[in-house]
């Protein structure tokens, strides 16, 4: 690998690491050379994150944690210090819709004002409350890297989704404004970017996506109609990406939203 795009020995933060697309950006940046803090809720399933990754050769350690209550973010970056002594990288991972909040099957104004909340609370709050904390770090040494990662929905009016749509949107401005202010406050050194996933199968869509048979559901048909490339993403295609981000070979990057998205955004319909 040129050296550019290397991430040896620097020390990456992934916060709702053990998730399908989080767990798989974990891997990637630890295939990078990076040692990976693996931060989630879940004690068992950071632990055994961090092992499939040794497994596989890298070095990562699990950190518990919830992205909403600033108290155990605070913890786990003293941790995480006390690990390291710094940290380079953050992956703000840790998000997704909330089932309630959806307005499929009924007209918005019957959606729960508090389910709209919680959605913007994961979301948009779970990307700003890791950001600040592990961002304030990275301001004081001058030298850091934030990703943020956000959606097709955030552009783009997308049915059933309305609240989601609404913390993707300000995920992607805050992603702009915080951008621009540690580099006129910090210096060149810390950058913050985005990407915009296009449609991938989680665990969290995979009802909305798939029928019980395997098969492609009225929405999924949709999405991949409107999908140049026809199919959706593999959580693996996220990588390259993220990794490039992260590495000194995006050094003059930051405030950028990358879709990745098979063309989805691209395209018209037409």
């Amino acid at each position: 690998m040129n050296d550019s795009f290397s991430l040896h020995g620097r020390v990456a933060v992934v916060t709702g690491g053990c998730g399908v697309l989080g767990g798989c950006l974990a891997d990637g940046l630890a295939a990078a050379g990076a040692e990976i803090a693996v931060l989630d809720r879940r004690v068992e399933a950071a632990a055994a994150k961090a092992a499939e990754i040794q497994a596989a050769g890298g070095v990562a350690v699990p950190f518990t944690a919830d992205v909403l209550d600033r108290t155990s973010l605070q913890r786990a970056r003293a941790a995480i210090e006390e690990r390291w002594g710094r940290v380079d990288i953050l992956v703000n991972a840790a998000g997704g819709n909330v089932a309630r909040a959806r307005s499929d099957e009924r007209d918005v104004f019957e959606v729960p004002l508090d389910a709209h909340e919680e959605v913007l609370r994961l979301n948009l709050h779970g990307t700003v409350l890791p950001s600040l904390e592990f961002g304030a770090g990275m301001a004081a040494r001058g030298k850091g890297c934030i990703i943020v990662i956000s959606s097709m929905a955030a552009q783009r009016a997308m049915s059933g989704v309305p609240g989601y749509s609404m913390a993707k949107a300000a995920v992607e401005n805050f992603t702009r404004w915080l951008a621009v202010d540690l580099a006129r406050r910090h210096g060149s050194g810390i950058r913050v970017n985005a990407i915009a996933p296009g449609f991938f199968i989680t665990t969290q869509n995979r009802d909305v996506l798939l029928a019980p048979d395997g098969t492609h559901t009225a929405r999924a048909r949709t999405i991949l109609g409107r999908t140049p490339m026809g199919r959706f993403g593999t959580p693996d295609e996220l990588v390259g990406a993220v990794q490039w981000l992260c590495s000194d070979a995006a050094s003059f990057v930051t405030g950028v939203v990358i879709p990745i998205d098979g063309g989805f955004s691209s395209f018209s319909g037409v």
